[in-house]
């Protein structure tokens, strides 16, 4: 176990005590791509409303080596993709696309179902480079499986940053930290926050005490005194929900941690691959769907 570097904390009994820290599993997507997947695991389905959480790359490509992922079905819940590095263009069967350019995010309500590609750019298959990104699906309320799907980008420069007088920034992707609110609509109450921190330091974040709450360590380490335990790189922590805050002490230079927090829909969950229903009758009707044409069709 590493030595904890003490730092003068605000953690207190006012903040979420640590549940978990967990390592998560290395697998593969894509034309051979690197993940680093929290979930779904065989010990943990999801983390409502959470379905999956996976870290790809880094992966450094040759010029002509990159192609990304081809066109594939989704229904029923919505997906973020925040872009660390390289470029990606998006395209779907309803119309959306988008060239996604590293720092930018993008959010995909795959409602009643779609069909989309997420190919690199012709710009970056012809000079090669690294890729790298998160990629999280949020479920979708029951009320709004249905819904008509939908796309949303937003730049890198269009994302708003909180800069604290401490040095450390937090970028809101999804949500809202205290008066500052991310372009980003969703079905249900999501925050997802990018925590960075220049020098090693500690700041307090205000979560809703109905939202459960995880942090990934996209680079750095996060110590926590109480538990005598330190976080590293790739690893997921999941919290309680006893406060209405959490602690952020980063014992490194150049700290990045990826803040999650949703409100439990509480509500069945039946998935097959890219499909995500309520019950297994919906299933087979989604199934049914993309085969007779109705998540539309994709040049």
């Amino acid at each position: 176990m590493k030595e904890l570097i003490f730092i003068e904390s605000q953690y207190n009994t006012m903040t979420r005590k640590v549940l978990n820290i967990n390592d998560c599993m290395k697998t593969f997507e894509g034309d051979g791509i690197p993940v680093n997947r929290a979930f779904p695991v065989p010990e943990m389905r999801e983390f409502d409303p959470f379905l999956l959480f996976d870290h790809f790359g880094p992966i450094n490509y040759e010029p002509g080596g990159a192609t990304g992922v081809p066109a594939h079905p989704h229904c029923g819940f919505e997906a973020i993709t925040y872009l660390l590095g390289g470029e990606v263009e998006h395209k779907d069967s309803w119309g959306g696309q988008a060239a996604i350019e590293t720092g930018d995010i993008q959010w995909m309500t795959t409602g009643s179902g779609l069909i989309h590609s997420e190919l690199v750019t012709e710009k970056f298959k012809k000079s090669g480079g690294i890729i790298q990104g998160l990629q999280i699906w949020v479920n979708l309320p029951k009320k709004n499986k249905q819904v008509k799907p939908w796309y949303q980008h937003i730049k890198k420069d269009d994302i708003p940053v909180i800069k604290e007088s401490s040095g450390v920034e937090i970028k809101v992707l999804v949500g809202k930290v205290k008066e500052t609110k991310s372009f980003v609509q969703t079905y249900s109450p999501v925050s997802i926050f990018d925590v960075q921190f220049s020098d090693p330091g500690q700041i307090n974040l205000e979560i809703s005490k109905n939202q459960i709450t995880m942090v990934y360590v996209i680079d750095g380490e996060l110590q926590y005194i109480d538990e005598n335990i330190i976080a590293t790189k790739g690893q997921m922590i999941y919290y309680d929900q006893s406060a209405n805050e959490i602690n952020l002490t980063s014992i490194s230079s150049n700290g990045s941690y990826l803040v999650l927090a949703g409100e439990p829909l509480n509500e069945p969950v039946v998935r097959h691959g890219p499909f995500v229903t309520n019950t297994e009758g919906e299933m087979k009707q989604a199934m049914l769907d993309y085969q007779n044409g109705k998540m539309g069709q994709l040049e």
